[in-house]
């Protein structure tokens, strides 16, 4: 699994600021005001090709004018929620304010998780690093780094050290292990829903324990199953419970166990709520599934004793508000009764079909030439914009790229329009498709080149 990284701190330290540089994005907004960002916010992060999981918060302070108004309350419970959800903290300082008694406070709670703290001190450009580090000795901390987030110096060097003291067990599965498992399945939603419900009739025994309240979820958990000659793991993240804690307290919804689901998974299965409007959340979780690139199938659940005018507004709703994911194969289902579950499994097969098809380069390069040929991306300071050659670049999401000049100019219309037309001319169905522009002379060309100079080489001796 991806490490867990918390950034964590009193507000203003620049804790999003160094989130969008690690995520290389600017989802967290960031402005010079204290408590900006109340809620936590996920992303996944990439360094030097090890993948890792970042959670933003808005951090812990003790200035009346937050208590005062619950502000500070709640971001404190969300600072601790991210907490212990993370593996290791990355623990934010103002080197240019120098240590302060919220710190100290924070460095005491810290102490208490036993995790791995690393402190990085912020803010130091221009500043001496020792300087900097003099006054948070006192703290105790052995790995201390000072950093410029808003620059990104020393940010390089601080994600080396910390990422090896991860293991790296990110490599390929081999292809036995990989047919062992065969199409992994995971299945996310908002709670309630009806995830395990689904399992469950699928399955066909109550392997994963449903229950009618919100946030019975704990823990992923994988089940193998097999249908009709071919395998199935099924990732649910609602994990096993025994059902003398079902009553217990209920448990909050973990972003980070979907996350590492959908990471984990071929196939995703969005559930959604027939009952329920979709929500903000819902989108987010799609967006989540399309930022790992996996194929897609969606179930809304709970359609048995709806009218025929109720469904007509949800199936309204669903072209509304997620358009975005209209590759994806919708089914209508009920999971307590079974009705429509067994439709799922060839949209599933389907969709990791499309995701592991391989297309020859020849016949890539085709589809783009009709592609440009019915419709010709536009000029770009008087000059046309050419595509040359594509090729695949990978599987699960199919990646094609696409070599030409100007493609640094390409539209993002014109992209969506060549997305479209490959999903099409393939037949994919369930999965995306990511298309990356490359800028160079296509290589295809030279050795075709080389090739005719020596036969005419070989002709005149």
């Amino acid at each position: 699994m991806k490490p867990v990284l918390a950034l964590v701190g009193r507000p203003n330290v620049g804790k999003s600021t160094l989130f969008n540089r690690l995520t290389k994005t600017r989802d967290a907004l960031v402005a010079d005001f204290p408590g900006l960002t109340r809620d936590r916010k996920y992303g996944t992060a990439s360094h030097h090709e090890r993948e890792y999981i970042l959670i933003d918060t808005g951090g812990v302070s003790g200035e009346a004018q937050y208590k005062h108004s619950g502000i500070d309350e709640h971001m404190a419970a969300q600072t601790w929620a991210a907490v212990e959800e993370a593996n290791a903290l990355l623990f934010l300082v103002d080197g240019r304010e120098g240590l302060n008694a919220a710190d100290e406070q924070v460095t005491e709670r810290l102490r208490r998780t036993s995790k791995p703290v690393y402190l990085l001190i912020n803010k130091t450009d221009g500043m001496d690093a020792q300087q900097a580090m003099a006054d948070f000795y006192a703290l105790g901390f052995t790995s201390i780094f000072t950093i410029a987030a808003s620059q990104g110096r020393g940010v390089t060097q601080m994600m080396d050290t910390i990422l090896a003291d991860f293991p790296d067990d990110s490599d390929a599965q081999t292809g036995k292990e990989a047919a062992n498992e065969g199409i992994k399945l995971a299945f996310i939603g908002r709670p309630n829903v009806g995830k395990s419900t689904l399992i469950n009739r699928i399955l066909g025994e109550e392997r994963v324990v449903a229950f009618d309240k919100p946030g019975t979820t704990r823990d992923t958990i994988f089940v193998p199953f097999e249908r009709d000659g071919q395998r199935y793991t099924l990732i649910d993240t609602a994990g096993v419970r025994r059902r003398g804690r079902i009553k217990e307290a209920v448990e909050k919804f973990s972003v980070i166990k979907t996350i590492q689901a959908i990471d984990a998974a071929n196939v995703v299965i969005m559930v959604l709520d027939a009952h329920e409007e979709i929500a903000d959340q819902d989108a987010h979780l799609l967006g989540m599934v399309l930022q790992a690139g996996r194929s897609l199938v969606i179930a809304v659940n709970k359609w048995d004793g709806l009218s025929q005018d109720e469904r007509e507004i949800i199936k309204h709703q669903l072209e509304i508000k997620i358009p975005f994911v209209d590759f994806a194969e919708l089914h209508f289902i009920s999971a307590l009764h079974g009705t429509g579950v067994g439709h799922l499994f060839q949209s599933v097969q389907d969709a990791y079909a499309s995701a592991m098809i391989k297309v020859s380069t020849s016949r890539m390069t085709r589809i783009l030439e009709t592609a440009v040929e019915a419709h010709q991306p536009p000029m770009k300071q008087g000059k046309r914009i050419k595509l040359r050659y594509a090729h695949q670049g990978g599987s699960n999401p199919f990646t094609v790229i696409i070599h030409g000049n100007q493609t640094d100019k390409v539209p993002d219309a014109y992209k969506r329009y060549l997305m479209n037309y490959f999903r099409q001319t393939l037949k994919l169905k369930g999965t995306q498709v990511h298309i990356a522009f490359r800028t160079g002379d296509n290589p295809f060309e030279k050795k075709a080149s080389k090739k005719k100079k020596s036969t005419r080489h070989a002709r005149h001796k």
